[in-house]
């Protein structure tokens, strides 16, 4: 992609994940209809505080051994749209192999900028590690999270609690999004993308397994891949799994799946 030669609209329409699958609207109200479901039939740990804010705050579905890995999921939404509780069900593939599951919501941009955004997902790790004994969640956390959550996944791998990550559909350098529609609400500073772009900074010495669907748009391709390149140069654990014919919304079907390729990459990292 010749970035400087593209029209703003071109710029727009190759983060467009939206428009660049049509049936998105039907996948996206299954999702959230499966997610309810999930969330009422285990409802003794949910909206659970870890700061301040409205959206600071975790659903919680422990395993019934305490010790069983848990994969805490990070949403996606460009980090300006959508919220924790849509996503339960995408945690149904490693649920059904005895883990828990958690999920953490965060301000989303304007009302936060992406620094305050990492910050509180971090924070949400330090609530996870002091409290998630008492809420039966005392196993090693695996950190997932889709499209912005593959972005706050990579951003979050440093945290003491973290095993190792699973990417889903990251983002991982933030220049180009400057460019794009997706920066109205973000405003990105020169600081921030020079510091908040995992493709800027050392690799973090923990596994992270990066996956992406074959049929995304090509700046996520992208990304998901010299991500990977990068770590790799520097010797660190993980690798690169690009799932075949999966677009950014069916991609999900892999970790919803107990037998699913994203659920047995997990299951693996728990290793």
């Amino acid at each position: 992609m010749d970035w400087g030669r593209m029209s703003r609209a071109e710029r727009d329409a190759s983060y467009n994940n939206s428009a660049a699958v049509p049936e998105r609207d039907a996948l996206t109200a299954e999702r959230i209809a499966a997610s309810k479901a999930f969330r009422d039939a285990r409802p003794g740990h949910l909206d659970l505080a870890y700061g301040p804010g409205e959206r600071n705050k975790w659903d919680l579905f422990p395993a019934a051994d305490a010790g069983a890995p848990c994969l805490v999921f990070v949403h996606g939404g460009y980090w300006q749209a959508n919220r924790r509780e849509d996503f339960c069900a995408v945690g149904e593939g490693p649920a059904s192999h005895g883990w828990s599951l958690a999920l953490p919501g965060y301000t989303l941009a304007p009302e936060a900028t992406l620094t305050q955004i990492v910050a509180e997902i971090h924070a949400a790790l330090d609530w996870l590690a002091a409290n998630g004994k008492p809420h039966g969640i005392a196993g090693p956390i695996i950190l997932s999270g889709w499209s912005a959550g593959g972005h706050l996944t990579a951003m979050g791998l440093s945290h003491p609690v973290v095993k190792a990550g699973l990417a889903i559909s990251g983002i991982f350098e933030l220049g180009p999004i400057r460019d794009t529609y997706l920066d109205e609400k973000l405003k990105l500073t020169d600081e921030e993308i020079a510091t908040l772009s995992p493709l800027r900074l050392p690799a973090v010495p923990k596994p992270l397994a990066i996956t992406y669907g074959t049929a995304e748009l090509p700046p996520l391709v992208a990304d998901s891949r010299d991500l990977n390149a990068l770590r790799a140069a520097a010797h660190q654990p993980g690798l690169l799994l690009p799932v075949a014919g999966a677009n950014h919304f069916t991609i999900f079907n892999e970790l919803r799946s107990p037998g699913g390729q994203l659920t047995r990459l997990a299951l693996e990292l728990a290793r």
